[in-house]
């Protein structure tokens, strides 16, 4: 394939979707990711497009949210790695809350099995994937339906999550740096997220390796309330993710990284915990204590033990 003709079906395959990563439109236009991202450049310099972090976006990404048909297909692979190894965080009996969300949605399948659950979402599609669950109840925000991205939003989803108290918010978002911590592309969305937030004891950000390194337009959870973060591995050749997993550890977040699916931990989740790739990373040092930062320690919490208590090395990239 001509190079006039990769950039051509890069074009459409961005105006189709308003963000697609590298590793898809490589697929795709079936060429390398070096070649993808030297097409990508190209685009960028003629203002067609605009380069994001392990992807491309339509011009002026930095403010538009893609909605849930175009999320929904991407990163697909690391989505499924990711949930598989958010879920086995979850312990039997525990209350949770699960932000909205293609990664979230994901996870809210797996937790379709953990008995005596409690999950309090403002995402119809997480409930959906949970509205069958025969041992696990799940609790509703109030609020005004978003139809982008099928979550309650607004002042009535906040109140409703007044004096809630749960172990574990699961979040997911636009984009995660070290230095700005969680964001989003939408104000509504973040006000609720960040209500969720202090619901919590824990916060885990599940993001897969093309959100580090980016930063959008609102914050919904600076990075010293995040306890864990779930992610991908990045390619070999993604230093800029690597650099950020590491400054996300040198403030204290445990990272956790999944490998793709494989084997017994298929697309499905199928397999127990042991059986998927991953590394967890655990506080470098003291926990930097933010203002109104709670952590599993500090309200007496137990952490995991045995084989979620197993931890790694982050590489240095």
């Amino acid at each position: 394939m001509f190079a006039a003709e990769r950039r051509q079906l890069i074009l459409e395959m961005v105006r189709a979707n308003g963000a697609v990563s590298l590793r898809e439109l490589a697929r795709v236009v079936q060429t390398s990711e070096v070649t993808v991202r030297r097409d990508v450049r190209a685009l960028e310099a003629e203002g067609l497009l605009d380069r994001r972090h392990g992807g491309a976006v339509l011009p002026g990404g930095f403010t538009r949210e893609s909605g849930f048909p175009q999320k929904s297909h991407l990163a697909t692979a690391e989505k499924t790695a990711i949930a598989d190894l958010a879920a086995s965080f979850v312990e039997e009996g525990e209350a949770i809350v699960v932000g909205a969300g293609t990664t979230t949605q994901e996870l809210a399948r797996r937790l379709a099995r953990v008995p005596g659950l409690t999950v309090v979402t403002n995402s119809l599609l997480v409930a959906q994937a949970l509205a069958h669950a025969n041992r696990v109840e799940v609790v509703m925000t109030g609020g005004t339906l978003r139809g982008s991205n099928y979550a309650l939003v607004g002042s009535g989803a906040e109140q409703s999550l007044q004096g809630l108290r749960v172990s574990r918010a699961f979040l997911s978002g636009s984009g995660l740096t070290a230095e700005r911590g969680l964001s989003t592309s939408n104000m509504l969305s973040a006000s609720v997220d960040r209500a969720l937030v202090q619901a919590a004891a824990e916060v885990v950000v599940l993001a897969d390796h093309t959100k580090l390194g980016t930063d959008t337009m609102f914050q919904t959870v600076p990075t010293d309330l995040i306890t864990r973060l779930v992610t991908d591995e990045p390619p070999a050749h993604d230093d800029r993710a690597g650099t950020e997993l590491q400054a996300l550890a040198d403030q204290g977040v445990q990272i956790a990284v999944a490998g793709a699916p494989g084997g017994s931990a298929g697309a499905g989740g199928e397999g127990p915990p042991s059986a998927r790739q991953r590394r967890d990373v655990p506080l470098p040092g003291p926990r930097r204590q933010g203002p109104g930062l709670r952590t599993a320690v500090a309200l007496g919490a137990a952490e995991p033990t045995g084989e979620r208590a197993r931890v790694a090395d982050l590489r240095r990239r």
